[in-house]
Order: structure tokens, then C-alpha cells, then sequence
């Protein structure tokens, strides 16, 4: 059996201009509900205490039931990407960055999203950043960007 199937590109529509929404499941809601009220929260183990994300209801350690604590959203830049192409619609022109952000008060804990207020040449690994709580258009969600903390003297 030979493969013809094509392989292109993921472009996103320009003409679209709402991202996609989120779809919150039983793990997630607690995540999106404290988006709603302006604030970052991970998911921590009420017993052992341990951070985790993706998130759970149970932990993966001790088995503990978990719940979403808010955290002050501070962090530096683990990793990134610049898209130069858009691949998911409503973003607004490219270039975009994606940053791999690890938090100060939840070690180990990695989340990713859009790095605004800077230019993509000028984006460094371990570079401070500072999650906010923005609106997602076309729908009622909120979710994190993160933007940089100058003056850190790191």
C-alpha cells in the first residue's frame, strides 16, 4: 500500500480572528476558575504538598487529593520558541515567542505561554518574567502571558 497522502504546512486562517478556546475538563476547571478571577493557581497535593502540572485530582505520589493554590507568578525563562509563521488563528501577525516558564515559588513546575514586550532577538534563556492574567478574545476565558521583569540585575 503506497502513501499518497500530502503533507503541508499548518497555517492559521488570516481571516479568523479568535483563538481557539479552551476546553476545561475535571482536572483542569480549577486552573481556568482562578484565571476567571485574575489569578495564576497550580495544582498542589493537600497531603504531601507537592506541586503538579499538568494537573490531577489525585497525587501522583502519595495519592492525596489535590486542589489549586494561587501563586505569585514570578519566573524565568526555561526554554522558548519564535514562530515565524501563524499556526494558530487570532494571534495576530508573527513573529510570536512561546516561553517554557519555570516559577520561583513552585520548583519544578514548567508552564507555557506567550512572551509579549519583547522583541524575539533579545529573548534569553533564564530571563525573568512575570506571568498576567489576560482575556482570551471571542470567548469569556482568561488565561497567562508573561512579560519581562527588567531592572532584575540577574
Amino acid at each position: 500500500m503506497s502513501d499518497t497522502s500530502v503533507h503541508t504546512l499548518a497555517v492559521a486562517d488570516p481571516s479568523v480572528e479568535i483563538p481557539p478556546q479552551p476546553f476545561p475538563d475535571v482536572d483542569s476547571q480549577g486552573f481556568w476558575d482562578a484565571t476567571r478571577r485574575g489569578e495564576l493557581a497550580i495544582c498542589r497535593c493537600q497531603r504531601c504538598r507537592a506541586w503538579m502540572h499538568p494537573p490531577l485530582e489525585r497525587c501522583r505520589g502519595c495519592g492525596g487529593e489535590t486542589a489549586f493554590e494561587p501563586i505569585g507568578g514570578r519566573g524565568r525563562i526555561h526554554s522558548f520558541i519564535v514562530m515565524h509563521r501563524s499556526s494558530v488563528p487570532g494571534l495576530g501577525p508573527p513573529p510570536h515567542v512561546i516561553a517554557l516558564v519555570e516559577f520561583d515559588d513552585t520548583p519544578g513546575i514548567r508552564l507555557t505561554g506567550m512572551l509579549v514586550g519583547v522583541a524575539p532577538s533579545d529573548v534569553e534563556i533564564g530571563a525573568p518574567v512575570q506571568a498576567r492574567i489576560v482575556d482570551v478574545p471571542g470567548g469569556e476565558f482568561r488565561a497567562p502571558e508573561f512579560v519581562p521583569v527588567f531592572g532584575d540585575g540577574a
